[in-house]
């Protein structure tokens, strides 16, 4: 009995001290001042915030160092059915002309592979709240490649709040 404890109280401590979180040295940026939407992610402090009104949608960009590329998309929402968003995404993702497969899936987004050529592969996520009656698409920047360490990295970091 004491062996088994002994053994649950050691694979524990194991496991969380070998588990570092991908979004250490990320810090909260709140949006509604530099990007005028009330999100808050991780981010890094050094970052540079452009956003951009294209009438029928808000087009925030959040660039900084470590490849952290994160572009949000905030338009009126169509639907509050979190499944039946993440599901278009997915659709609308497994069209791209590189698209390898979903890499990992969450109840409001996933993480997806694009095959560039035979040796090199490029990861990107989708990621979706609604709140109130906006929709925030989130995603990497549409400029650039990204290992799976970097998508997962911006993935969890979208899901700040």
């Amino acid at each position: 009995m004491r062996l088994l404890l002994l053994t649950t109280i050691s694979a524990i401590l194991f496991t969380s001290c070998s588990t570092g979180s991908s979004t250490s040295g990320l810090q909260p940026l709140n949006l509604l001042k530099k990007g005028g939407i009330p999100i808050t992610i991780l981010a890094p402090d050094s970052n540079q915030i452009q956003t951009m009104d294209l009438i029928v949608q808000k087009d925030i960009s959040i660039k900084g160092p470590d490849n952290y590329y994160v572009q949000i998309f905030a338009s009126d929402a169509q639907t509050t059915d979190i499944s039946r968003l993440k599901n278009t995404m997915m659709t609308e993702v497994k069209t791209l002309p590189y698209f390898e497969k979903i890499v990992s899936e969450q109840d409001n987004g996933f993480i997806f592979e694009n095959k560039i050529d035979s040796t090199q592969s490029s990861y990107d996520f989708r990621f979706v709240k609604v709140k109130g009656d906006t929709e925030y698409r989130f995603q990497a920047g549409l400029i650039g490649t990204f290992t799976k360490s970097e998508a997962e990295r911006m993935f969890e970091a979208v899901q700040g709040e």
